[in-house]
């Protein structure tokens, strides 16, 4: 008796078996299977990593300053009658800013007046006896004493007029101090104290309004020890100064140029850094003094080093890699250490050497260890935005 019959189960799934084998053997030897498994690698571009010439640059976080800053106060005592101006607008320097009530002074001023009057009065006849008692003198008419009586009420009245001429120009001077205006050209601040109040007069009064120079801004910041022996002390070495470039917080770039118009005169030991100051000439109008700038000082002796663009640059938690082609045609990734951005590229300082093939195209399309047709890319080819999503997050 043939087993199979006794047995329909086994006999079913050796059929199934026996077809089965039938499948995969027409699936190995279909078309479809055989493309598949003959597929050209991945194509990605490249880019030779160059080399070139660098000066060295470290970047900082100071402070925009104003080059000049007044805080406006009352030389004289009295009522503020008036506020001439509006918060924040430009004033030009002696523009005028309050009116102090100028009664009290004005009355002083009459009265400095009238006591010049008599004082001249009084000269005029001190002299008149002076001139009449050097004739009599001369005729032996009086004694030398009575004429020395008389010769010094004339100097004592010249004396009194010069103070009484004092007197006055101090009077108008305090008068033309209840119209307080500008010292300095630029911004305006609110006004503190407003008409009707009384204000005093000296250092301790309250300030009235405060004036910032907004034709030029300073930029200060730290810069530390190292930096300073290797960017400024080279450059000051040289005749030169290290190139500044300021921006603001919210700046991708360093859009304004700076100069170095001072470096403190000694090291802070207690913080490893000296104060720098840059002076930025050309300022635009949402640069106020107080705003944190991003500062980027640059200088020293040029050296060469390996470029990458910055957009080709990835991210792996802490680390910045970037994807190359080795001489395999295969794809690696390369931790690198990255210096300071120079344009577009970024200065590279370990990881890579010269000339490395830096793909900038088609990163997505290959895993690092993977078989790639590599091609080299259009010099002038900026790295596509696809290469920005494959590697992710930058900084």
């Amino acid at each position: 008796m043939n087993p199979l019959k006794k047995h329909p189960l086994a006999s079913a799934m050796a059929a199934i078996a026996v077809a089965g084998a039938g499948i995969a053997l027409w699936s190995d030897g279909s078309p479809a299977h055989a493309e598949a498994a003959a597929a050209p690698p991945p194509t990605v571009k490249y880019r030779p990593a160059p080399q070139r010439p660098v000066s060295d640059a470290q970047d900082y976080t100071g402070r925009l300053e104003a080059v000049d800053l007044v805080d406006i106060r009352p030389k004289v005592p009295g009522t503020l009658q008036a506020v001439h101006f509006k918060p924040g607008q430009h004033v030009r320097q002696g523009e005028l800013l309050f009116t102090i009530d100028p009664a009290p002074l004005e009355t002083q001023v009459r009265q400095a007046q009238a006591q010049l009057a008599g004082a001249e009065e009084r000269q005029r006849l001190a002299d008149l006896e002076q001139a009449r008692g050097r004739r009599l003198l001369e005729s032996s008419a009086i004694a030398r004493r009575e004429f020395d009586v008389l010769d010094n009420a004339a100097r004592a009245a010249a004396a009194a007029l010069k103070g009484a001429q004092a007197g006055l120009a101090q009077a108008q001077l305090q008068l033309s101090y209840t119209q307080v205006r500008a010292p300095i050209a630029g911004r305006i601040s609110r006004a503190e104290i407003t008409a009707g109040n009384v204000v005093v007069a000296g250092g301790d009064a309250t300030a009235l309004t405060r004036i910032v120079s907004d034709g030029k801004l300073y930029a200060s910041f730290n810069v530390d020890e190292q930096s300073y022996l290797r960017i400024i002390a080279p450059s000051l070495r040289a005749g030169a100064q290290p190139v500044v470039k300021v921006g603001l917080a919210n700046d991708d770039a360093f859009p304004f140029a700076a100069a170095i118009e001072a470096i403190d005169n000694q090291m802070d030991t207690r913080s490893g850094t000296v104060r720098v100051r840059a002076r930025i000439d050309k300022v635009t109008p949402e640069m106020l003094p107080g705003l944190q700038a991003r500062i980027r000082l640059q200088g020293g002796t040029p050296y060469d080093a390996v470029m990458v663009d910055e957009a080709v640059v990835g991210t792996d938690q802490d680390r910045k890699y970037v994807l190359i082609v080795n001489a395999e045609n295969k794809v690696e990734r390369r931790f690198v250490e990255l210096g300071v951005l120079q344009g577009r590229d970024r200065v590279v300082r370990s990881g890579i050497a010269p000339g490395a093939r830096v793909i900038v195209d088609g990163a997505f399309r290959a895993s690092p260890g993977a078989s790639v047709s590599a091609i080299p890319a259009e010099a002038a080819e900026p790295p596509e935005a696809s290469a920005r999503a494959t590697h992710g997050d930058r900084s």
